[in-house]
């Protein structure tokens, strides 16, 4: 029976299969055979022994179930797992099995396959969702629309910046996951405290050995355990990861508020936006990105902590919690960030409202290009910030547009024609270099 929404409903197959109880337990049993092989490389064991080992490290032979039942026995599941792969091994090749190891040896340099496999999911998600921020922007490098800044009609902005402004901090994302994989993605074989004293003079190469054949690199330096710092990064990139797609998530949401109704989230034919008031469109979907970010982001905390707050040489408070942490970071950032491709990929927009929204202040929100254009009529700035800033006022209070309230304005009419007002007051007139910033990012970004 299911419990965990992540088990039926906040998943994808592709990551859940990544953090099964069979994975896990496959890859404690690669790193053990890998390590067979290392000893037997450095002539600690016999060949055969090794290739035993090797052979045997698989789900064909070591049951789950039967891990489960020596570790209700014994209360440690490493040692379950050791105990359950020896036992299927052929004459005495088990006895060979995690010689010089410590539990942590194996777990931490499993979590490095594991989270390997993990960030290669997100990281092709992250690619996904950048080439298709890129295509929106590309789309709508000129369409138009209002910038808002503290809430307020500000100046005119495009939906391509908007977009491309999202592109960009994605593909930061990738650029610190890249960075970040040689401090993250590392493993160990350096027993009980980190000395490798159980590995004789031979510490190094067993460790070299292991961690190439595995593909990872090597810690620098540990004690019982890989120094959680590296597993911090990667939970906090996950957070960052999620705290962008909040933005872009809450940014939908506003924008498709009945009041502005700019763009849309996909909204299926037979779909139902509420149980009584039947005329909702909610943004269900993007309130659900909002909602689950929350969580990722929070799982920053206990893992700060497990990075400060272990004891000695270590302790087991990190344990459990990364039991859960890891799983559900991953397994929830990867669904959210399937959701947020599909949304965007579904996004529709009403370009009706969004030329409304243009219109909604009678043009104030071309004020600070009339400014600039009266400093060049000869006013000076300050007076024309302040003449415009009356002017506004006006506006608002007696509902009238604001090239009304200028050629009405004793001053302002002997020095402004209504033919070049006209001008000004035009949007397309003032959105810089909007179109050129989106055009240089996408091209550095598709190359």
């Amino acid at each position: 029976m299911s419990v965990h929404p992540i088990e039926y409903r906040y998943f994808t197959p592709e990551m859940k299969q990544v953090f099964t109880e069979e994975n896990k337990l496959q890859k404690w049993l690669d790193v053990e055979a890998a390590l067979a092989r290392a000893h037997a490389a450095l002539g600690d064991i016999p060949k055969e022994a090794a290739e035993e080992i090797s052979k045997k490290a698989s789900l064909k032979y070591v049951k789950l179930e039967r891990v489960k039942e020596l570790e209700e026995e014994i209360h440690h599941d490493v040692m379950a797992m050791v105990q359950a792969l020896s036992e299927v091994c052929e004459g005495d090749a088990g006895k060979y099995v995690h010689l010089g190891a410590t539990s942590y040896d194996i777990v931490d340099t499993a979590w490095a396959l594991m989270l390997r496999d993990a960030i290669e999911i997100i990281s092709s998600k992250l690619v996904s969702i950048k080439n298709v921020l890129l295509e929106l922007a590309s789309k709508h490098k000129e369409t138009i629309c209002i910038g808002r800044t503290h809430g307020q009609h500000a100046v005119p902005f495009t939906y391509g910046m908007k977009f491309a402004i999202w592109a960009s901090e994605i593909n930061r994302h990738l650029e610190r996951i890249g960075e970040g994989k040689k401090r993250i993605l590392v493993g160990k074989m350096s027993g009980a405290v980190g000395t490798m004293a159980s590995f004789g003079k031979k510490g190094f190469d067993i460790q070299k050995t292991v961690m190439q054949e595995l593909q990872i690199r090597e810690a620098e330096i540990t004690n019982q355990i890989v120094q959680r710092d590296a597993y911090a990064e990667i939970i906090f990139l996950n957070a960052l990861i999620a705290a962008t797609l909040t933005k872009i998530a809450k940014e939908i949401r506003n924008l498709q508020r009945t009041e502005i109704g700019e763009i849309f989230e996909p909204f299926t034919k037979r779909q139902v936006g509420s149980s009584t008031m039947a005329q909702k469109r909610n943004p269900h979907r993007s309130e659900r990105v909002c909602g689950i970010s929350r969580v990722i982001m929070a799982y920053t905390i206990p893992t700060l902590e497990n990075a400060a707050l272990i004891e000695h040489e270590r302790d087991l408070t990190n344990s459990s919690n990364e039991r859960i942490i890891f799983p559900e970071s991953f397994i929830l950032l990867d669904y959210i960030l399937a959701e947020m491709i599909s949304i965007l990929k579904g996004l529709e927009f009403n370009y009706q409202n969004i030329q409304k929204n243009l219109e909604l202040e009678g043009g104030l929100y071309m004020s600070e290009n009339i400014m600039l254009k009266l400093v060049e009529k000869g006013l000076g700035r300050q007076e024309a910030h302040e003449t415009l800033r009356q002017l506004a006022i006006k506006c608002r209070q007696e509902n009238i547009p604001l090239k009304k309230a200028i050629l009405e304005h004793p001053k302002l009419r002997t020095i402004v024609k209504e033919k070049e007002l006209d001008n000004w007051l035009d949007p397309k007139q003032y959105i810089g270099t909007a179109v050129e910033q989106v055009e240089k990012l996408v091209n550095k970004l598709k190359n």
